[in-house]
């Protein structure tokens, strides 16, 4: 069989058994072994010698140890020696082809008198900047949180009042005055209560001239279920005067009604609305010490406004005559669409003043 160990190499090779005969038990290691055996004499000696024959430091074979094989020229080789190299064996066409072409194009293989370099070391990702995330899609399911809020009807007793869980403060809580024409209080309006008293005032001629309310008592009911079943806006209330009933009131934020878009409204803005049941009541200054009174309770119980408004038919030239007698102040003529009327308005800093 033709050689095919490290003998062809010139001046590596081992020396003649004793007999002249060439062993032919000579064994042969794994070539993978044979390459670990060189790095590790390399990297414990660092004597290249040892690397490329396997022999000692002085180039002669330990005893006890195989020759190691020729690398076969198909199967690429680490170790394979530079091409031309003085004392390396020349390896085989096709293998210098492509050594030659790996040189060519940069790729110089490495010699076996160096140790393989050792990998880069893998540097940790700088955590100070991380990589930029992948945007990702939710679906709708288990995700609702993240969907665009619809918004939903909420009903008118549901509904989020501007200020606390009343948009007027509670006219019922706010008490009984005493006026120079007797003890007053407001009380919220019961319709199976006070439905026939109020209809009856309403059908009164000099009341329906203004209000418009005349007719069955279900007329004055449809003018006051919307109140009474609404968000607390507008609050009708009954005035009692020592006890009696003898006016009907109504309570109302006057920025959140259609009012405020024909004058400049200010957030808080309270308006009144009064009418004197009684005839005996009227033409004697009773209306005018109401209006006042109302208006005080107005300011004392409700801290967030700062003017109490009202706006009268410009016609009715009593009632305006009241509210000026009480400490309002005519601001200007507004057209509504029901009435031309005068916007009168009671100041909190004035109150004191007028």
């Amino acid at each position: 069989m033709p050689p095919t160990d490290a003998s062809t190499d010139a001046g590596a090779g081992p020396s003649p058994r004793p007999g002249g005969a060439e062993d032919t038990l000579d064994m042969r290691l794994p070539y993978e072994l044979v390459a670990l055996f060189g790095e590790s004499r390399v990297d414990g000696m660092g004597k290249t010698g040892a690397a490329e024959g396997g022999g000692g430091e002085d180039g002669v074979p330990e005893p006890g140890l195989p020759e190691p094989s020729v690398p076969d020229p198909g199967v690429p080789d680490s170790r394979t020696p530079d091409v031309g190299a003085p004392g390396r064996a020349t390896p085989d066409p096709d293998a210098a082809d492509s050594a030659t072409v790996g040189a060519e194009a940069g790729a110089r293989p490495p010699s076996p008198l160096q140790p393989e370099a050792e990998p880069e070391p893998q540097l940790e990702p700088d955590r100070s900047h991380p990589a930029p995330r992948t945007p990702h899609t939710y679906s709708p399911v288990g995700a609702t949180h993240l969907a665009p809020h619809t918004p939903s009807r909420i009903t008118p007793h549901t509904a989020p009042h501007p200020h606390g869980d009343d948009l007027l403060d509670c006219p019922e809580a706010w008490g009984p005055v005493t006026t120079r024409v007797g003890v007053f209080q407001l009380v919220p309006v019961r319709v199976e209560r006070d439905l026939s008293l109020l209809s009856g005032w309403m059908n009164d001629p000099a009341v329906a001239a203004f209000w418009e309310l005349a007719g069955p008592e279900s007329v004055t009911a449809a003018h006051l279920r919307p109140q009474l079943d609404g968000d607390g806006r507008s609050v009708p209330c009954l005035g009692l005067l020592d006890g009696t009933p003898m006016s009907y009131w109504e309570i109302y934020r006057a920025d959140l009604d259609p009012l405020a878009r024909h004058y400049p409204a200010r957030p808080h803005d309270t308006g009144i609305h009064l009418l004197i049941g009684g005839v005996a009541d009227r033409g004697r200054g009773v209306g005018t010490a109401l209006l006042r009174a109302v208006a005080d309770l107005v300011l004392d119980n409700r801290p967030l406004c700062s003017r109490v408004v009202a706006e009268p038919d410009l016609r009715n030239t009593p009632s305006v005559s009241a509210f000026l007698s009480a400490g309002f102040r005519f601001s200007a003529e507004v057209d509504l669409p029901d009435k031309r009327a005068a916007l009168m308005v009671r100041d909190r800093a004035l109150r004191n003043l007028l």
